[in-house]
């Protein structure tokens, strides 16, 4: 899990059970994708949400999921 802390001390992060976001304080959720099948059963994540883009398609839910994260880690967080 990447955790990013802004020198105001908020934090930034993709969603993951990997800790329990709330014991480092106050938790706000926004959605920075969205991954869904088309017509023709091909996956894609959509990262309009995060001002990002289209991704796909693809044969596998799980390709476009790790697909999503690493867009999502490398440009909407700076992690790389």
């Amino acid at each position: 899990m990447v955790l990013v802390v802004a020198p105001n001390g908020q934090m930034q992060c993709l969603y993951d059970e990997a800790i329990c976001l709330s014991a480092l304080g106050p938790v706000t959720i926004h959605r920075a994708s969205h991954v869904e099948p088309d017509e023709h059963g091909r996956w894609w994540a959509d990262l309009a949400p995060a001002q990002g883009p289209m991704l796909g398609p693809f044969f596998r839910r799980s390709d476009a999921l790790k697909a999503e994260q690493v867009w999502l880690e490398e440009h909407w967080l700076g992690a790389s």
